[in-house]
């Protein structure tokens, strides 16, 4: 079985920063994709960042330029970077990894963590 554990949410004011973090264990072959969601109240979940395991990545329009993904492949784990934070980020963030569970089998299966809260208040 594999977990995601993010950490790193909290409350800070507009144009203020956070990073999160989401670190994977369980036992698994390799961990491809990795990517941030979020979902604010009464909203669909949204992609917010993603990253390959080669390290290429693609942001949703409205964070390009604020909000950086990057991973660690060592530590099996992903980070979101946030800068000059909107009260519209203020949302659930989740971390989402594909994920291979053996060498020998290719099928990749899909994990999500608990969500952390972020709130972007004045």
């Amino acid at each position: 079985q594999v977990q995601l554990v993010e950490s790193g949410g909290g409350l800070v004011q507009p144009g203020g920063s956070l990073r999160l973090s989401c670190a994977a264990s369980g036992s698994f072959f390799s961990i491809n994709a990795m990517a941030w969601y979020r979902q604010a109240p009464g909203k669909q979940r949204d992609l917010v960042a993603h990253i390959t395991s080669g390290g290429n990545t693609n942001y949703a329009d409205s964070v390009k330029g604020r909000f950086t993904i990057s991973r660690d492949n060592a530590k099996n784990t992903v980070y979101l970077q946030m800068n000059s934070l909107k009260p519209e980020g203020t949302a659930v963030y989740y971390c989402y990894a594909i994920v291979q569970l053996s060498a020998t089998m290719k099928n990749e299966y899909q994990y999500w963590g608990q969500g952390t809260q972020v709130t972007v208040f004045s």
